[in-house]
């Protein structure tokens, strides 16, 4: 190819999940688009369990069906979340059923190999132009389109240029947004155990005392994956851990609800941050998934939140009507307006939550506890907390 590819209409920064996501959506939708990304785009082989895991809202679950994702996806190693169980740092509880809600499951439990995998084939059938190995290098825009510079001389133009590269997204940069994620002093503690006892498709939740949130979350068969939100000292306390001896302090902090746990893969961790940008769109760019807005996980909504981002862009570009330009301000209003609310009320819930949970003032805790009390006796609250969150 030459040096300087034409103009199409989309060049999407980034190809996890929801940069796939959005480039498959958007050429089924008949737009020219070329995905750019900084590594190697080879999916990785299925052996083991995979320690990065998703919860898959009802929602999301039916837009990568629309796309072709969903169906690609090994069945035998999905599992549902039918219900959920909160518990309090001083044993309030508040409980969801999926039987309860008129849904076959709460959440879909999926590790990120196997769907980035899924998604990758349907972006190669559907024609998006994939660019692997690119380091990005310089970002300019003309009236008409943006252009993506990498370093090896390659550069991709678009009429929109769609940063969907993490929370510390070089695009969003490049573009002078910014905002810098703010650190919760936590971090994600991940990995995989067998169970003694059978989870049956319960997700379970714990607010400690210190202000992190342990998660089971049920994988196929007797075996869960856990997601503990812990404060920097513990994460580093719990990483330094032989397998033998965090599979008895998961198992214990867990009040040993499913018995003994085995270890199954080794113990990793991420930071914990929020983001929140002014804007999320300006002169033909816009920014999607953790590019775009960082959520704190113990709600399990941030992938859901980017796959959201997607199915709306897509939605705006594919309804376009007579405007064929895909960077148009009009069109870029339009998806900022649509995803404004959700991802507020999205950081507001987690965020509020995270910080509620975090104080340790003794009257504070007794309200936080009896506050879930009262929700988990209201029906129709937790039908509306449950809500958005499933769509």
């Amino acid at each position: 190819m030459s040096d300087r590819a034409g103009v199409g209409d989309v060049v999407i920064a980034g190809a996890g999940l929801v940069g796939l996501a959005l480039a498959t959506a958007l050429a089924r939708a008949g737009l020219a688009v070329t995905l750019v990304d900084r590594a190697p785009l080879a999916a990785a082989q299925i052996d083991g369990w995979d320690v990065r895991i998703y919860a898959i809202s009802p929602g999301s679950a039916s837009f990568l069906q629309a796309i072709g994702a969903w169906q690609g996806l090994p069945c035998e190693r999905i599992a549902a979340i039918e219900s959920m169980r909160v518990e309090g740092d001083a044993g309030a509880t508040l409980s969801f059923s999926a039987y309860e809600l008129g849904e076959r499951a709460l959440a879909w439990i999926v590790e990120e190999r196997a769907l980035r995998a899924a998604l990758l084939l349907q972006a190669h059938t559907a024609g998006v132009d994939v660019v692997a190995s690119g380091r990005f290098s310089k970002l300019a825009w003309s009236a008409g389109e943006g252009t993506l510079s990498l370093e090896d001389g390659r550069s991709y133009s678009g009429r929109l240029v769609v940063g969907a590269d993490g929370i510390h997204s070089w695009v969003r940069k490049a573009a002078g947004i910014l905002t810098e994620p703010r650190d919760y002093g936590q971090q994600g503690v991940v990995a995989n155990f067998e169970c003694e006892r059978a989870h049956h498709g319960c997700a379970r939740q714990w607010f400690r005392a210190d202000g992190g949130v342990l998660a089971w979350l049920p994988l196929p068969g007797r075996r869960i994956s856990i997601v503990w939100s812990a404060p920097d000292a513990l994460a580093r306390e719990l990483l330094a851990l032989p397998a033998a001896e965090l599979s008895a302090r998961v198992a214990a902090e867990g009040d040993s609800a499913l018995g003994a746990l085995t270890p199954l893969t080794p113990a990793a961790a991420f930071p914990l941050r929020s983001l929140r940008l002014p804007t999320s769109v300006a002169h033909r760019m816009a920014l999607v998934g953790d590019a775009a807005h960082g959520v704190h996980p113990l709600a399990g909504q941030g992938v859901n939140l980017g796959f959201g981002d997607a199915q709306a862009m897509a939605m705006v570009l594919a309804e376009r009507g007579p405007v064929s330009d895909a960077g148009a301000p009009i069109l870029l209003e339009r998806f900022a307006r649509r995803r404004a609310e959700p991802v507020l009320a999205m950081h507001t819930l987690t965020d509020g939550l995270a910080r509620m949970f975090g104080a340790r003032t003794p009257w504070l805790r007794k309200l936080r506890n009896a506050g879930l009390s009262a929700v988990d006796s209201v029906p129709i609250i937790k039908r509306a907390l449950a809500q958005p969150a499933l769509r």
